[in-house]
C-alpha cells in the first residue's frame, strides 16, 4: 500500500475546493438528476442521445466529486509554512547581519532600491552585485562576491524584515 499522493493547497484553494464540491453535491447534481429525469420522458432509451448525454454529464460530475474528496482528504494547507519561509528570505526591505567569512566579522546591511542606496551606510541597492547576490537567499547560506580585491565570502547570519 503506498502513501497516497499529497495535495499541497493555499488556504484559498481549499475554501475555493470545499465550495465547489459542495455546488457539486447540491445544485449541480439536482440539476443532472433533473436532465436524466427529463431525457428518460422521451422515451426509447436505446436511442436517446439527451439521455445518453445526460448520463455522461453524470458520470462527469461523479468523478469531479471524487476528484475533490480526494484531495481534500489528502491535502495539507501551505499557509503558515509559506509566511515563515517568506519572512526568512532576504528580499528588498530587509535587513540582514552577514558575517566576512575571511575576517570573521559580523556587518549589518539592508537591501534598498537602487534610489536610496548608501553603501557607507549599510544601505546596498538591489542592483548592485552584493544586492544580486543575497536577494533570495536565507539565513545560514553563504554567498560570495566579486570585489576587485578578489571574491569575499559572507555567510547571512540573520534576516529581519
Amino acid at each position: 500500500m503506498g502513501m497516497a499522493k499529497e495535495y499541497k493547497l493555499s488556504a484559498e484553494r481549499l475554501e475555493e475546493l470545499k465550495t465547489e464540491l459542495n455546488y457539486l453535491k447540491t445544485v449541480r447534481e439536482r440539476e443532472v438528476a433533473d436532465l436524466i429525469k427529463e431525457a428518460r420522458s422521451f422515451g426509447d432509451l436505446s436511442e436517446n442521445s439527451e439521455y445518453d448525454e445526460a448520463k455522461n454529464e453524470q458520470g462527469r460530475l461523479y468523478s469531479r466529486i471524487a476528484e475533490i474528496e480526494t484531495i481534500l482528504s489528502n491535502c495539507v494547507v501551505i499557509t503558515e509554512a509559506v509566511e515563515e519561509k517568506e519572512s526568512g528570505v532576504v528580499r528588498l526591505g530587509s535587513r540582514i547581519t552577514v558575517k566576512d567569512m575571511d575576517f570573521d566579522q559580523l556587518e549589518q546591511y539592508q537591501i534598498v532600491g537602487s534610489q536610496e542606496a548608501d553603501p557607507m551606510n549599510g544601505r546596498i541597492s538591489e542592483e548592485s552585485p552584493f544586492g544580486k547576490a543575497l536577494l533570495g537567499k536565507r539565513e545560514g547560506e553563504e554567498v560570495s562576491v566579486d570585489a576587485p580585491a578578489g571574491s569575499i565570502r559572507y555567510q547571512i547570519t540573520e534576516i529581519q524584515r
